[in-house]
């Protein structure tokens, strides 16, 4: 107690005191927020700033994870069960970053991964999202329950986005709205599975109970429920939810033959169903737990990825999402084998904290971090990140 009531008494005589506000705060442990966009150094920084920002109510639907959120901690412990395996004197005077995914070419591997309700953590939700990702040459794969219509974002975005696809318990209503999607321009479909039944959110309802506001004022009078969405528009929603318990395999070539779009499989975790996939027909797997939001499996996305891409042997892309925060963690899993790498929770916190600034922000911060670690590894081009480029900690 002694050594701190000194430690004190020299922080009020020192000049830090003297400056004020920024720096104080700094010295005593109480990291200022960023101001703006660029003053965020990493994502957890926009993290700070959107929750300050975002209703409660509206921060539990995003950072909820299911039942007491074991598979949630593993996305993202997953990534510290392996390092980075340098290589030197390598000539890195030309580094580049871009993928070509279905015959489009994207400056980064980083891809915007769906998120449902954007408007609820910033006014100008999935627009803000689309020019960025069109100021930063980036991918964006738009959620069915989307607080914007799929024809306004690739308007704002200036170029196809993926569209993401609940089937909904009334599949020829999928159909239907994957068919839209591909008419506006989308050039891909990803069928989201791993939501057959629903899911048991208890951080989001126990946010939900904590938040005193009237709901109709942010969603209206018919509150929260996504058959108001844009996505539904001319559907008859009426006794019709999002899940579906009746989807199976033979789906997919319904949707092929109706859209003649690209369709991926979104929430495969097993070698066993990327085989499957391959035999219907698919074009593409994203590995993916739903942010560690559908079943409580407590296995990582990027514990999952290695014996789906063994499944696929290099057939058709596979893509991964789920814990991503560092440039780093994009490295380790393409490293593992994947074809691009999702990000969902850092880009909100860069919507919620500084709209589309914030975004840019968030994409730009993890491009730099996976520009220095592909550097870190001698890797001028995704093609020379190997899994020599990784190794498991002991």
């Amino acid at each position: 107690m002694q050594d701190r009531r000194a430690f004190l008494a020299w922080l009020a005589a020192s000049p830090l005191a003297a400056a004020g506000g920024a720096a104080w705060a700094q010295a005593a442990g109480e990291e200022p927020l960023p101001a703006s966009a660029v003053d965020a150094l990493d994502v957890f920084d926009l993290e700070r700033v959107a929750k300050r920002n975002i209703p409660v109510a509206h921060w539990g639907y995003l950072m909820t994870g299911v039942d007491g959120e074991e598979t949630l901690a593993e996305n993202r412990a997953a990534f510290g069960r392996w390092q980075l395996h340098t290589k030197r004197l390598v000539d890195l005077s030309k580094l580049d970053m871009g993928v070509e995914l279905f015959g489009v070419r994207y400056a980064s591997p980083i891809v915007i991964c769906p998120v449902g309700s954007q408007r609820a953590f910033h006014p100008e939700g999935e627009l803000a999202v689309a020019r960025a990702a069109k100021s930063k040459d980036t991918l964006q794969i738009l959620s069915t329950v989307s607080s914007t219509s799929v024809e306004d974002v690739i308007k704002a975005r200036g170029a196809p986005v993926w569209q993401q696809l609940y089937t909904t318990s009334n599949l020829d209503s999928g159909v239907r709205i994957a068919r839209r999607a591909v008419d506006a321009g989308a050039r891909a479909i990803a069928v989201t599975v791993d939501l057959p039944l629903g899911r048991n959110t208890e951080t989001m309802i126990r946010a939900r109970r904590a938040d005193s506001r009237n709901c109709a004022s942010c969603h209206g009078a018919g509150g929260p429920g996504t058959e108001t969405r844009p996505m539904f528009a001319g559907l008859d929603m009426k006794g019709v939810g999002t899940y579906s318990p009746a989807l199976t395999w033979d789906y997919i070539a319904r949707l092929k033959d109706a859209t003649h779009a690209k369709i991926l499989v979104k929430g495969l975790e097993s070698g066993d169903d990327a085989a499957l996939a391959l035999k219907y027909g698919c074009d593409g797997i994203m590995v993916s737990n739903h942010g560690a939001r559908a079943t409580e499996t407590g296995r990582a996305t990027l514990d999952c990825l290695p014996e789906v891409v063994a499944a696929v042997k290099g057939r058709i892309p596979v893509l991964v999402d789920g814990g991503v925060r560092r440039g780093t963690d994009a490295l380790k899993a393409l490293a593992l084998g994947a074809s691009a790498v999702g990000i969902g929770r850092p880009y909100i916190w860069g919507l919620g904290a500084f709209g589309q600034a914030g975004v840019e922000r968030t994409l730009d911060v993890l491009n730099n971090e996976l520009r220095l670690a592909m550097a870190g590894v001698g890797a001028r081009s995704l093609k020379e990140i190997t899994p020599r480029s990784v190794v498991r900690r002991a």
